[in-house]
C-alpha cells in the first residue's frame, strides 16, 4: 500500500515512549526582519540533536528480533548514523554505519560515542554504497536507508504531524530543508492529507550548491548522480527514489539559497533565538530571507532540522 498519513501517525504511537516532543519557539525580532510571522519547530533539541532519531527509532522498532539480531547497517554523513547507532543501542542491536571521509569531526564522534562501528569511504553516494553493499554481503544486516525507506519517511513525517497539533491554527506555508528527502517528503505527505491541505503549501529549502531536488523536481525527473559542494553537510545525500515521488506528489514548490545567506541565517537563529541550530538546519530561514517577497504578510512553519555540527569549525 502506498505511505499515508496513517503510516506517520503509527510511527508517532511507535517511537513516542522514546523521542522527544520539541518545543516550537518564535522570535518577534526575527518576524518583524522578515515582515512575516515563524513557527520554528525546535527539533535541534531532538534525541541525539536532530529530527533524524525519529526516523531511525521507527525503523528499529519496526523489525522483527532475527533482523535486530544480525544488525543494522546504513551510510550517512553525521545524523541518521547517530540516530540509528542510538536506536539500535535501545534494542541491544550491533550497527554499522560507513561515514564520508570529509563528515564533521564531531559527527564521526557522536556515531561512535552511540556504539557503532564507524567506517569510512570516500565522499562520494557511489562510495558509500558499495561500502555498505559489502557489508551486509559479509555480515548480512540489514539495511536501514537514511531516507529512501517508508519507515524512515514515516517517522520523520512526525515532526510536522506533531507541529500541527501545537500550532493553534493552520499555517500559510511549512517549510522543511531538503538533502536525500525524508524530511520533506514526510512533512508533505502529513500536511496535505490532513485537515491543513487545503491552506497549507509546503515548500522545500536547498543550498545553491547541493540542488539535484531543485533540478529534478522543476524538470520533474530525478536527477540520480550529483556531486554537493555545500557548508550544509546534512543536505549532502542524492534526493532518493521514494522521496521523490512523494515530493513530486505533495509539495508545492523548491527554493535555493547561497552559501553566504545560510550562514547569516545560522548567525540570526543562534543570536535571535538562543539556540545552536547546524547549517543544513538554517537553509529554510535563508531562502526566506533570500524571497522575502514570497513569505511576506504569511504564517510559515520551519523545522529546524538538527545542532550536531563541530565548534571548532564555525563557518565564521
Amino acid at each position: 500500500m502506498p505511505l499515508s498519513i496513517d503510516d506517520v501517525r503509527q510511527a508517532r504511537d511507535r517511537i513516542s515512549p522514546h523521542i522527544h516532543c520539541t518545543p516550537v519557539m518564535k522570535s518577534s525580532q526575527i518576524n518583524r526582519l522578515l515582515g512575516c510571522e515563524i513557527f520554528f519547530k525546535a527539533d535541534n533539541l531532538q534525541k541525539v540533536g536532530a529530527f533524524k532519531a525519529r526516523g531511525a527509532c521507527n525503523a528499529v522498532f519496526s523489525m522483527d528480533s532475527s533482523e535486530l539480531e544480525r544488525g543494522v547497517v546504513t551510510h550517512s554523513s553525521g545524523n541518521h548514523g547517530a540516530a540509528l547507532a542510538w536506536a539500535a543501542a535501545l534494542c541491544n542491536a550491533p550497527c554499522t554505519v560507513v561515514m564520508p571521509e570529509n563528515a564533521p569531526q564531531a559527527k564521526k564522534d557522536a556515531v561512535a560515542s552511540y556504539g557503532a562501528t564507524v567506517q569510512f569511504c570516500k565522499a562520494t553516494m557511489a562510495a558509500r554504497e558499495a561500502s555498505v553493499a559489502d557489508i551486509i554481503a559479509e555480515q548480512g544486516t540489514t539495511l536501514v536507508h537514511p531516507y529512501d525507506q517508508d519507515s524512515i519517511i514515516a517517522g520523520q513525517g512526525t515532526a510536522a504531524l506533531e507541529m500541527l497539533q501545537q500550532v493553534d491554527s493552520p499555517m500559510d506555508i511549512l517549510m522543511a530543508p531538503v538533502g536525500g528527502g525524508g524530511l520533506l517528503s514526510g512533512s508533505a505527505l502529513v500536511v496535505k492529507q490532513s485537515s491543513a491541505g487545503a491552506i497549507t503549501k509546503v515548500y522545500g529549502a536547498e543550498p545553491e550548491m547541493a540542488a539535484d531536488a531543485f533540478e529534478g523536481f522543476k524538470r520533474g525527473e530525478r536527477i540520480s548522480t550529483y556531486v554537493p559542494k555545500t557548508i550544509a553537510d546534512g543536505l549532502r545525500g542524492t534526493l532518493g527514489v521514494r522521496n521523490f515521488a512523494l515530493i513530486s506528489e505533495h509539495v508545492d514548490d523548491i527554493f535555493l539559497t547561497s552559501e553566504a545567506r545560510i550562514i547569516e541565517s545560522m548567525k540570526l537563529i543562534w543570536s535571535r533565538l538562543k539556540m545552536v541550530v547546524e547549517p543544513s538546519a538554517a537553509v529554510p530561514l535563508a531562502v526566506m530571507m533570500d524571497h522575502a517577497d514570497v513569505f511576506k504578510d504569511k504564517r510559515v512553519a520551519i523545522i529546524l532540522s538538527g545542532g550536531n555540527l563541530d565548534l571548532e569549525q564555525l563557518p565564521w
